[in-house]
């Protein structure tokens, strides 16, 4: 503890440290926090690097502080608006949900490349470039039955033995994929007769074949006839006209 005298050296001792710096700093009257600052705002150390602090309008030596108030701010953390631990400025795609497999670009994973993400998938590890369903299980490609064959006479939606052996073919390889397959049945004609008519027989073909499948447990097909405007061979031949009395199955 310090009696009068020593308090009054002190004051003494610390009045010249103090002009030393004011006069150092020039404007140096500027106090945030109490600390003296600089008009620029830094805090002022003494040689020691300890900050100084106005007591009852007096600057007074505060050790310890030293550089600790001069510390940069901590850098500003990017934002990740959709949390995929992606941040926003290298998110090529904003908004995805929550718990999603994401790439480092912040897309939906897709681990076997087969165009269904991760989150989707029923079916992983599907062969490159097989189609598939819209949850990533392979599905059989759209099937143009053997249009060399005679499938149905003319004026008729009965299916011929050839017919019928291109279906049963058709099954077999809808029943070997995983996926399930949604079926568009297209029946098509000859130009023989009048277009509205040969319209409804390409419909009747279509749904003879769709019928056909169904028996053998094919389901999930839809029909459509394309009459005589999609021709495959010259409808002037006989043999170009039965080529042209056809049936498509397409995938989806």
């Amino acid at each position: 503890m310090f009696d009068k005298a020593g308090t009054q050296k002190l004051v003494a001792l610390m009045a010249p440290v103090g002009l030393a710096v004011s006069l150092s700093l020039g404007a140096a009257s500027v106090y945030a926090g109490n600390y003296l600052t600089t008009p620029a705002g830094k805090v002022v150390n003494n040689g020691y690097k300890e900050c100084w602090k106005a007591v009852h309008g007096m600057q007074k030596n505060m050790p310890m502080c030293g550089d600790a108030m001069e510390k940069p701010a901590m850098p500003q953390k990017e934002m990740d608006s959709d949390g995929d631990g992606v941040v926003d400025s290298r998110d090529e795609c904003p908004n995805t949900a929550r718990g999603v497999d994401v790439t480092s670009v912040g897309c939906p994973a897709d681990s076997d490349g087969d165009g269904v993400p991760n989150f989707k998938e029923k079916c992983p590890g599907t062969m490159a470039g097989a189609k598939v369903n819209q949850v990533g299980c392979e599905i059989t490609g759209n099937i143009t039955i053997n249009t060399t064959a005679d499938h149905f006479d003319f004026d008729s939606a009965k299916l011929k033995p050839a017919m019928t052996a291109a279906l049963d073919n058709v099954a077999t390889q809808i029943s070997a994929t995983p996926g399930q397959e949604m079926l568009e049945v297209i029946g098509h004609t000859d130009s023989s007769g009048p277009e509205a008519y040969n319209q409804g027989l390409s419909e009747r073909r279509a749904q003879a074949a769709a019928d056909y499948l169904a028996n053998k447990g094919i389901s999930g097909t839809t029909v459509k006839g394309m009459g005589e405007s999609s021709p495959v061979a010259d409808n002037a031949t006989r043999e170009g006209r039965m080529m042209n009395r056809r049936v498509e199955i397409r995938t989806k």
